[in-house]
């Protein structure tokens, strides 16, 4: 039973983002580095199955540049994780040719019985990767997944659709999840983890030798703007009875809303 769990390397929350002299990408300088959140769900489903499961074992593969990659790929095998693979890729390579490069590698290892991803990445929030995967794959699908089950009649996931609803669906394996929040709650690495981790040996794969074509999607004419500065905030005084007024005063003579 090999489980494959594709993850993304992603700038903390709260590192503080730069534009880069170009205008049209990020200065990646003193950037705080972490596995995208929701790809934490989705190790950790991995690993709570192979525990249940003798005979599994748990892969993490990502794409990127493999000096700086590679420090979630570890973290992942701290996790639980049994293996890890690393594509060497250029920085801004697109959702298609990302998924193209993990397709090729999961075939060339002989093929998964259960692919998890993320249902997004919170850099770019394309939730792109895990559809185009599948369909290289040719595997059936599911994303934005808050429970997981395996028997081996099939898989059987729920997931979260739009006004709060959930829907239930059936997929045969293989399959590729894409993982929500409330799917499950990520353990911490622990301290032996994170040294047996340090001691493991990384697959790295050049992403030249995929011969995959180089990434066709490029930014024309854009220039990237951090959000502007939100105003101060405005504390209002008095009674109940003068606040209410004075809030519908600004209300609709500042913010317009009334």
């Amino acid at each position: 039973m090999k489980i494959f769990v594709c993850i993304k390397q992603v700038p903390d929350t709260e590192t503080k983002i730069k534009i880069g002299p170009d205008a049209s990408s990020i200065d990646t300088t003193g950037i705080k580095w972490v596995i995208n959140p929701y790809d934490e769900y989705a190790i950790e489903e991995a690993v709570k199955y192979r525990e249940a499961n003798a005979g599994a074992q748990v892969f993490v593969l990502s794409v990127g540049p493999s000096k700086r990659v590679s420090e979630s790929l570890r973290t992942a095998l701290a996790m639980g994780a049994d293996e890890g693979i690393v594509v060497n890729a250029p920085e801004n390579l697109d959702c298609y040719s990302t998924a193209r490069a993990l397709a090729e590698v999961i075939k060339a290892e002989g093929g998964a019985n259960l692919i998890f991803t993320g249902k997004l990445a919170i850099d770019d929030n394309a939730s792109s990767v895990s559809q185009m995967l599948a369909e290289f794959l040719g595997t059936p699908h599911a994303t934005v997944v808050s429970k997981f089950a395996m028997s081996p009649e099939g898989i059987t996931v729920e997931r979260d659709i739009e006004g709060g609803a959930k829907e239930v669906i059936g997929l045969a394996a293989p399959a590729v999840v894409g993982a929500n929040k409330g799917l499950n709650t990520p353990r911490y690495a622990s301290l032996p983890g994170i040294m047996k981790a340090k001691k493991k040996v990384l697959k790295e794969i050049e992403f030249a030798s995929l011969n995959i074509p180089a990434t066709d999607i490029k930014l024309k004419n854009t220039q990237l703007s951090l959000p502007a500065e939100k105003p101060a905030v405005k504390m209002l005084t008095g009674d109940s009875a003068h606040q209410t007024a004075e809030l519908v005063k600004l209300l609709r003579d500042e913010a317009k809303v009334l």
